[in-house]
């Protein structure tokens, strides 16, 4: 097959023009740091805290209208086991950013932290918090493969280019233009990228439903002669998952770094909640297009087009769905706008995973617990050499799955099970402490490796109640996700109080009370002649109430 030499041509002058639109930002970046009399750190990761409301709202929504985003809405409508009952990605996105601008945004942004992480480590010390860096981490490089594979995808149906040299160049120009300014030229070229993605899919949209292949989608939307109606259906098995799903993409979005890296670079903090309200209004439109990709899809008498027979599900191609529909039911040229679309909407969210990962390696692994007294300039270098090694870590998985819905479940998965209920135990309940965290950390993990996932092959071993055997594979019936973030984040609660109430009350030694978490009633002026002050080796924070013998620690607001 020839290469699409339009495309590729359309696909290059948007690449240029996001380049150039990064190198502007790096050039504003530097100039705000020559001037800044602070932490020039804050400058590259945050854009010195002082993106506006415009700009915020363009940058918040753009990370997450991604290609998973576009192209998973997508193959969810159409895939004839869901439909648009099971896509509401865009719904439970804007849930989650009014969760996160009523109790989230204001209290991080108030506190001034630099990255989601230094809660934890304020109150944790370095071990622990180092090791729950690590879903963080995880969770961001799952979100770049994500928005990659969506890009590279999309390329290879519309364009003929090769999957592999779609892939690589695309990282690279996001890997690029994310070192030249960090967060700055991240939310600008945002703008762009938002901007166009909005424009494009919108405007593909009217070939579409007016091709004449297709049937009428209001009409398949209950009633569909090529397969199952692409509204879906709820059976009485899968309330629990619904619900499940619904949670894990609503709460578990709040503890993505990528999200808390916009509010934490807002103005102020009503900017930041301002931020998110407006997010949520806009990327609920942004799914309206994916949706009716999808439902046009499922209208379509395929072998009438020149894919034929059979369908892209019979295929295993429904995940490229968005693609095929642009290149078979729309002219060329307005393909070639959808690549564009697609494009955009990839560089805005890859770039964010990016500067996330990077943001909580150098913040809080490489100057928090490595390096204490490394400078500005080995600071920068370090921020440099991971936006590379992330970028080059997230291209490699794109070759082992070709399913962005599954990339995309999998890291909310990490992040609803594990960071979002540490996040909520370290945010708003003093008893918290790093026994407790120790204990949710070690027991959610091996509660949700037990409860399975067949979509990565990890097999049942706690069966929950509803639990069948189907083709020889057990399938849990249960919200098996929330099940495991509540066995988190009550493992933390009662753990925390537990060990905290038995040190307070001598019941364990106070030699083994590595955290620190133990209060010492007030003392008279004689007796601090004889007892030194004890330090905290988990915590800067100390005691100062004692409710039935169970300490309130404060949490410490980091320097500004």
């Amino acid at each position: 097959m020839a290469v699409n030499i339009p495309g590729v041509v359309a696909v290059v002058v948007f690449y240029i023009l996001i380049l150039g639109t990064g190198m502007w930002a790096a050039q504003k970046s530097r100039r705000v740091e020559r001037k800044s009399s602070g932490n020039r750190t804050e400058v590259v990761l945050l854009g010195d805290r002082n993106i506006s409301l415009l700009v915020g709202i363009f940058t918040m929504t753009a990370t997450w209208v991604g290609g998973g985003f576009i192209l998973g809405v997508a193959e969810a409508v159409y895939s004839p086991k869901m439909g648009l009952i099971w896509a509401l990605m865009p719904i439970q996105y804007s849930v989650s950013f009014v969760i996160g601008g009523l109790f989230f945004a204001k209290p991080m942004r108030d506190k001034k932290y630099i990255t989601m992480m230094d809660p934890f480590q304020i109150k944790y010390g370095k071990v622990l918090s180092g090791a729950l860096v690590l879903p963080s981490l995880l969770v961001d490089v799952l979100w770049v493969s994500c928005t990659l594979l969506g890009l590279g995808a999309t390329m290879s149906v519309i364009l003929d280019l090769p999957y592999g040299y779609s892939i690589w160049i695309s990282s690279a120009v996001a890997i690029i233009y994310t070192l030249l300014g960090g967060l700055y030229s991240v939310a600008y070229t945002d703008v762009i990228q938002l901007s166009l993605a909005f424009l494009s899919l919108w405007l593909c949209v009217p070939f579409l439903l007016v091709n004449p292949i297709s049937t009428n989608i209001a009409h398949t939307a209950f009633n569909n002669t090529f397969q199952e109606p692409w509204v879906g259906k709820l059976e009485r098995d899968t309330i629990w998952k619904w619900i499940d799903d619904f949670l894990m993409l609503g709460l578990g979005s709040v503890s993505f770094q990528s999200f808390h890296q916009r509010t934490l670079s807002a103005s102020s903090s009503l900017t930041a909640q301002m931020t998110c309200y407006a997010a949520a209004l806009v990327i609920a439109i942004l799914g309206i297009p994916p949706v009716l990709v999808g439902a046009v899809a499922a209208s379509t008498d395929w072998n009438q087009t020149l894919y034929g027979l059979p369908p892209p599900y019979v295929r295993g191609e429904h995940t490229l769905v968005l693609p095929l529909t642009l290149q078979y039911l729309t002219p060329s040229y307005i393909s070639i706008i959808g690549i564009g679309a697609v494009a955009a909407a990839v560089m805005s969210s890859t770039d964010s995973g990016l500067l996330s990962a990077t943001s909580v390696f150098s913040s809080n692994i490489y100057k928090n617990i490595l390096r204490k007294q490394a400078s500005d300039l080995e600071i920068k270098w370090v921020i440099r050499v991971t936006v590379v090694v992330v970028g080059l870590v997230g291209t490699s998985i794109t070759f082992y799955t070709n399913s962005t819905l599954l990339l995309w479940i999998l890291g909310a998965d990490v992040s609803y099970t594990q960071m979002f209920p540490h996040l909520v135990s370290v945010l708003f309940f003093e008893v918290t402490n790093g026994y407790g965290a120790m204990a949710g950390y070690i027991i959610g993990l091996m509660i949700r490796i037990l409860l399975g996932e067949n979509t990565v092959g990890l097999p049942v071993v706690l069966c929950l109640p509803g639990c069948t055997l189907e083709d020889g594979v057990y399938v849990q019936k249960s919200p098996v996700r929330t099940v495991a973030m509540l066995c988190t984040f009550v493992s933390i609660l009662f753990f925390s109080w537990l060990v905290s109430f038995m040190f307070n009350r001598s019941l364990l030694p106070e030699r083994w009370d590595i955290f620190k978490v133990k209060c010492y009633d007030a003392v008279t002026p004689a007796d601090t002649l004889t007892q030194s002050p004890k330090e905290d080796a988990g915590s800067d924070a100390e005691c100062d109430e004692n409710v039935n013998g169970v300490p309130l620690q404060p949490m410490l607001e980091t320097e500004s």
